[in-house]
């Protein structure tokens, strides 16, 4: 009763800190997830009690986000990076090896509770890995020798703040850098020339610059601008009066390969809350939000501090350089580690303290975004290049690039090569000069874009990157001849099924199947007729679902498929056909209830 009462206490502080706006739900539980190392069932009952709410959506809330947990996850919760790139460089031995030295079962909590281990989906590292989090934190480059002391410290009982700062750093690894990473904005100065020209001209900039969303979907910034600022205008005469609008900068770059949004943050957030300042000015925004993946926890306080500067600089808050009537802020908003919340909508669902369940379209977030009011979503690397166009004007931008593509695109090159790391090519470029400049050899085939995105074999090296061509939102991932096509389809395979948010049937089920008839195949059971259902379940899955990203989880499969059927051929069985799924082993069970294993009690599939 006294625990009781002290956890309700504790639970009323964090609820009082966030104002008890239900808009914030997942920072409220985000916050007890820390303070408790779980949401329980009397945490759950506590808040819903105290904010108003049904506990229902608090329990769905708390199910859907993988950085959520209702049961103790350890006062050590360690989860190592499970993405393809950190497969390539050990990850899975690393698990094993931390595993066994901790004595705890993989997915598993230690039985006095002081660590638990996991795997978890991609954490924004892949120029560094193997890669973890502990509590949240990332750790880079994993070996052995860290492996050991990592367990050291947890089996002292070490605080995480005291554990050597070595083991915590990330670098940037900027290789290349061209019109953009080379000529930083510096803080004020892309507001400076907006204040000095009115809104319709810089409006025109950005216009003549055809800057188009840096993170995949290539829609035209100006254009979503200008339909948002639009939509406030015309919400003057509503009963509830103008509906300000907001502006949201997506920074959960969940694709695997995609890191160049965490480099953006970690050393020009200065230019990327800059252009987000220059767009708020435009649309008439009051209020900015940046989305910030669950697993760039580290960055945080980085960038509250960035902020901070730039209120006591007067480049945030109220009369903005002076100019009365110009009032605008950020503030940070942490995802809790949930794919489908990379999609506009989905995001905006989450900014709303709900499960990212990706919204139906038409309405788009310019009219109906943030509490039904017109929202700019745009990229990291959107944002970033805007303050320079407002600096240095649109022609400058559209100097380079090519005819449907302008300007420079950043790459988050890693993978077999020699040079990982952050590349800027203006648009237009070789998949071989890029090859080339980050030092790839023997190379097989390349995913550009992500899981979602293309997979191109090595007769592709001159193809270009570009929207007329290759567009991508930045992931680039190499893959040498050692390397087994199927086993790269069949890991992102399983990320797309894990990363299903459920809401549509086609995603949630499909990708669920997909997996199944590729491990079927993979582990050298399958048949022709199962090639031939495994090519039509994608295309159907890529046709039905609601979303986006639902639409692009076949991907992998048909792109590879398409290329190297040569290799899927070479996997098949030369039976006709056999079962997906093992009959007598699912039944394995049931004998031992019975305490029978006699023949009678066992099924054939022949």
């Amino acid at each position: 009763m006294v625990q009781q009462e002290s956890e309700r206490r504790a639970l009323s502080c964090i609820i009082d800190r966030h104002g008890r706006d239900t808009n914030r739900l997942l920072s409220i539980l985000r916050d007890v997830q820390s303070e408790f190392g779980h949401v329980s069932g009397f945490a759950r009952h506590t808040i819903a009690e105290q904010m108003g709410l049904d506990e229902t959506r608090i329990r769905g809330v708390v199910e859907f986000y993988s950085f959520l947990s209702s049961r103790p996850t350890g006062k050590f919760d360690v989860r190592i990076s499970d993405s393809i790139t950190d497969h390539m460089a050990g990850s899975r031995e690393i698990a094993e090896l931390l595993r066994r030295k901790l004595d705890v079962g993989l997915g598993e909590t230690r039985n006095d509770g002081r660590v638990g281990v996991t795997l978890t989906s991609c954490t924004g590292m892949c120029d560094q890995g193997p890669a973890a989090l502990v509590n949240g934190h990332a750790i880079t480059r994993l070996s052995a020798a860290r492996i050991d002391l990592i367990a050291k410290l947890i089996e002292d009982d070490v605080a995480l703040d005291a554990w050597p700062a070595e083991l915590f750093a990330v670098e940037d690894n900027i290789r290349l850098k061209d019109m953009l990473l080379g000529t930083p904005v510096q803080p004020g100065a892309s507001l400076d020339r907006a204040l000095a020209l009115d809104r319709k001209l810089i409006s025109t900039e950005i216009e003549l610059s055809q800057l188009r969303g840096r993170g995949g979907a290539g829609f035209n910034t100006a254009a979503k601008w200008r339909y948002c600022a639009q939509s406030s205008e015309e919400s003057v005469g509503y009963p509830t009066g103008r509906l300000d609008p907001y502006v949201v900068c997506n920074a959960d770059e969940g694709e695997p390969g995609t890191f160049k949004d965490r480099v953006l943050l970690q050393t020009y957030s200065d230019q990327v809350f800059e252009g987000m300042t220059v767009c708020a000015y435009l649309i008439g925004a009051k209020q900015g939000f940046v989305y910030l993946r669950g697993e760039y926890l580290y960055l945080h306080s980085r960038l509250e501090g960035v902020l901070a500067e730039r209120r006591r600089r007067g480049l945030l808050g109220k009369n903005i350089l002076g100019r009365k009537g110009f009032d605008f802020d950020i503030e940070i908003r942490q995802g809790a580690g949930a794919y489908i919340c990379g999609e506009e909508s989905a995001l905006i669902e989450s900014l709303e303290g709900k499960r990212g369940v990706p919204r139906n379209r038409p309405p788009y977030p310019v009219t109906h975004g943030y509490l039904g009011k017109p929202t700019v979503v745009n990229n990291v690397e959107t944002f970033f290049a805007a303050a320079a166009i407002a600096l240095h004007g649109g022609e400058w931008f559209a100097a380079v690039g090519t005819e449907k593509s302008k300007g420079t695109k950043l790459l988050s090159v890693c993978g077999d090569c020699a040079r990982p790391g952050i590349y800027e090519y203006p648009f237009g470029v070789t998949i071989a000069r890029i090859l080339e400049d980050c030092g790839a050899k023997s190379t097989l085939g390349i995913q550009i874009g992500g899981p979602s995105g293309t997979f191109i074999s090595d007769k592709e090296f001159d193809r270009k990157l570009a929207y007329e061509d290759l567009a991508t939102g930045g992931s680039f991932i190499v893959f040498d001849r050692t390397r087994d096509v199927v086993e790269i389809a069949r890991n992102f395979t399983h990320f797309f099924a894990h990363e299903s948010c459920g809401f549509c049937t086609p995603c949630r089920v499909g990708t669920a199947l997909l997996k199944n008839l590729l491990d079927k195949i993979g582990d050298g059971h399958g048949a022709a007729g199962d090639l031939a259902e495994l090519s039509r379940l994608g295309r159907f899955v890529r046709s039905a679902s609601h979303c986006g990203l639902g639409q692009t989880a076949a991907n992998p499969i048909l792109n590879t498929l398409e290329r190297y059927p040569e290799i899927y051929q070479a996997r098949l069985k030369t039976i006709d056909f056999e079962p997906g799924f093992d009959l007598d082993g699912a039944l394995a069970v049931a004998r031992r209830l019975a305490d029978r294993d006699d023949a009678n009690a066992h099924l054939s599939q022949s």
